[in-house]
């Protein structure tokens, strides 16, 4: 079996796929934009081969690399792709050379949040009101339409990465200005602002079929928690996932991966649920960000990232998740940005709960803090787990109250 992996080098996380690749006894060529002396030892060991391009995201570098791997053999089976900002590119490479996996339609779909909506309520998957717009004036339109407040972002982005959320006039002029949509189009995507918790279901599919579940929630909700540098935010994977009160989230995502026609994939979908019920907010053809597949391993006793490494090479798996534990990741933001100057409560937390935690990353003091924007890796993490899900948020509760990142 010979796969084609697009960045296996970058981000850090990425050679986890490399890894389980590897593992099922996979010939991996290597597509990088990067000079192969900037690679570290432990990357260029486990490639078999390497077509070093300028930009990964270049649909005709990437075809071009992928054609002179294909002339030199051996037989390329697979294309992967596994950061959201690479799959289309590799879908539209794929549909050139004649290589199997994800659909060039079927990713637009999963990208472009306008054409995902709107297909996806034409086949009864309930959602937020939304609309494509890309001026200031069709902006305010959409504002006095729904009513306040709203959520504008792009059309293909990832996470919360520039998401706003619009409660006034005032507030949206402001984003219409940053943004220049008076001056020039700038295609985004408005939605309505649903009230209610939000989460994520996550699966693995082979050939249409998920194979394998998670559920995870989010404390606090996504945008709050990009936005307030004071709050510990935390993601939960639940153990709970075969009791009643999950079924209509997983026929919801069984709904949604079978519209989409997702063929042999990892899927990130996105959902709230409050006084309107559940509803579904986005999806990727991808696995989720952040590692959070090492939340998944911890919380089910086995290597996910083989699984994914089965399905895409073999079409089958041979684990299923234990639903042993709950387990979470829980962010830790410094008291201020700047240089690391220490912690507290370390002890205290490693004294009451250290056989539930799983990985701890501290930065060291000396080094510099990270905006809290760039999401729940940024500063200092932990991964803990528990049996029971309700002891196991506490814990990451009172850790998050506890130990301290001092930065100034």
């Amino acid at each position: 079996m010979h796969v084609i992996l697009l960045a296996p080098h970058f981000p850090a996380g990425q050679r986890r796929f490399l890894k389980a690749l590897k593992s099922v006894g996979a010939m991996v060529t290597g597509i990088i934009d990067s000079p192969l002396q900037h690679i570290d030892h432990e990357v260029r060991g486990m490639l078999d081969a390497v077509e070093v391009i300028d930009n990964v995201t270049s649909e005709r570098q990437v075809y071009d690399a992928v054609r002179r791997i294909q002339k030199r053999g051996p037989w390329v089976h697979r294309l992967e792709a596994t950061i959201e900002a690479h799959v289309l590119c590799a879908a539209r490479v794929r549909e050139r050379t004649a290589i199997p996996g994800t659909s060039v339609e079927t990713v637009i779909r999963c990208r472009d949040k306008v054409v995902m909506k709107t297909f996806l309520r034409e086949h009864g998957i309930p959602s937020a009101a939304h609309r494509g717009v890309e001026t200031g004036d069709e902006a305010r339109q959409f504002a006095k339409d729904i009513g306040y407040p709203v959520i504008l972002k792009p059309r293909d982005g990832a996470g919360s990465a520039g998401t706003y959320r619009i409660d006034d006039d005032a507030s949206l002029e402001r984003v219409i200005v940053e943004l220049g949509m008076n001056q020039r189009p700038t295609p985004v995507v408005m939605e309505e602002f649903v009230v209610g918790h939000e989460g994520f279901y996550d699966t693995l599919t082979v050939n249409g079929q998920i194979v394998m579940d998670f559920v995870a929630h989010y404390y606090p909700n996504v945008l709050p928690a990009m936005r307030d540098p004071n709050i510990p935010a935390m993601i939960l994977c639940t153990n709970r996932v075969e009791m009643d009160s999950y079924q209509e989230l997983r026929k919801l995502g069984s709904k949604v991966i079978n519209a989409l026609e997702i063929p042999t994939s990892a899927t990130h979908m996105e959902w709230f649920f409050g006084p309107k019920g559940l509803r579904f907010s986005e999806i990727g053809a991808r696995a989720p960000g952040v590692n959070f597949w090492d939340v998944y391993a911890t919380a089910n006793d086995f290597d996910i990232y083989e699984e994914w490494a089965r399905a895409v090479c073999y079409g089958d798996v041979h684990a299923k998740p234990s639903r042993r534990y709950t387990a979470g990741l829980l962010s830790i933001r410094p008291t201020s940005q700047g240089t690391v100057q220490g912690y507290t409560g370390v002890d205290e937390v490693q004294a009451k709960y250290g056989p539930a935690i799983v990985k701890c990353h501290l930065p060291r003091v000396g080094s510099r803090t990270q905006s809290h924007e760039g999401g729940y890796l940024a500063n200092a993490w932990i991964i803990a787990r528990h049996p029971d899900y309700d002891t196991c948020r506490a814990m990451l509760d009172d850790i998050g109250r506890t130990l301290v990142m001092h930065a100034g």
